[in-house]
């Protein structure tokens, strides 16, 4: 495997919103990782049901690795500079044939950043296909306002609000096919969405929402980020350490009140609120 990107990849990140497929995670490390998932399920078959696929890496070592990987670091640094801090993450498995989609939506709508120089990374863990729902990017639409959203609260709608944009034009949409290992990086402004999973076998990405550079600011409460390659010389967000004990009562803790705040900010406006 290489390390970060390459001009040509770069170029199209600026241009689509979005780059893939790159390579990061050996097939050893996909292994090692998706065992280690079933095994907390095994324990908890709602491990990472509901509010709980949210900032994940802050309970289990497995999905803290992801995020601070190098290679990943290496890719993310060619986009937003040497000095990288990590937001939030989102664990998304789609079980077989279930009826679950993510609408079109750009990832920075409701999360209140001072710039929108977000990289959020997409790995997946097993075969992203169109059959079971991989994503679909719409080039180009980062570069201008964001789009209007619609809260719909749809009830197989992953997003938090069921929030759509309504206005794509789905025939310029690029498929985002991923081998397990693979992932793909897209700025936050980018409109994607995903259609359900129909086939008989769970498709497991695990998202970084997102990586940003330290001079940003959360413009709504203090905001919760990790260091994961660099310094923070300016100190705009609360540092979070990483996982100690992976799954320990006091990791799931931390997890939980950093979930408790986020899923605020995420709520902010809305005339509704999920009951999970």
């Amino acid at each position: 495997m290489t390390s970060g990107l390459s001009p040509e990849q770069v170029n199209a990140f600026h241009r689509d919103g979005f780059v893939f497929p790159v390579d990061v995670l050996t097939s050893e490390e996909v292994a090692s990782i998706l065992a280690r998932l079933k095994q907390v399920e095994g324990a908890d078959p709602d491990a990472f049901g509901g509010v709980k696929r949210n900032n994940a890496h802050l309970a289990y070592d497995f999905f803290d690795q992801i995020v601070h990987h190098p290679r990943i670091a290496d890719a993310v640094a060619d986009l937003i500079g040497p000095d990288i801090l990590a937001l939030s993450t989102v664990v998304f498995a789609k079980d077989g044939r279930s009826p679950s989609f993510v609408s079109w939506h750009q990832d920075g709508r409701y999360t209140a950043l001072s710039e929108d120089v977000a990289v959020t990374a997409w790995v997946a863990l097993t075969p992203s296909t169109v059959e079971n729902g991989c994503m679909r990017m719409a080039p180009g639409t980062h570069l201008g306002a964001y789009l209007d959203h619609n809260d719909t609260f749809a009830t197989d709608n992953i997003l938090t609000r069921g929030q759509s944009i309504e206005s794509i034009d789905e025939t310029t949409a690029v498929d985002v096919l991923l081998q397990p290992g693979q992932m793909s990086l897209h700025n936050w402004k980018v409109a994607h969405a995903s259609g359900p999973n129909r086939t008989e076998e769970r498709r497991i990405g695990f998202a970084v929402q997102a990586y940003i550079p330290p001079t940003i600011r959360q413009l709504e409460g203090r905001g919760f980020v990790q260091v994961v390659r660099g310094v923070d010389r300016h100190g705009h967000m609360e540092h979070i350490p990483r996982v100690g004990s992976s799954g320990s009562s006091a990791a799931l803790k931390t997890r939980d009140r950093i979930n408790a705040q986020w899923l605020d900010q995420l709520y902010d406006g809305a005339a509704n609120r999920r009951s999970i």
